[in-house]
């Protein structure tokens, strides 16, 4: 069982570097501009919190 533990636990830290390895690329050092324009299309990348209240307010 402790030989299973280790794999899992050794699978779990690659998996994490993978992550943040990914997440610094694709954000950070901007690899892909179109995935940059898709998350701005679609809201993810902003609060629009303030855009929203002045809508209703109007």
């Amino acid at each position: 069982m402790k030989i299973v533990e280790r794999i899992l636990i050794k699978v779990i830290i690659i998996q994490f570097i993978f992550l943040f390895f990914a997440q610094l690329f694709l954000h950070q050092l901007d690899i892909f501009p179109q995935l940059e324009q898709l998350t701005k299309y679609e809201g993810v990348n902003e609060n629009t919190f303030t855009e929203i209240l002045q809508t209703f307010s109007n």
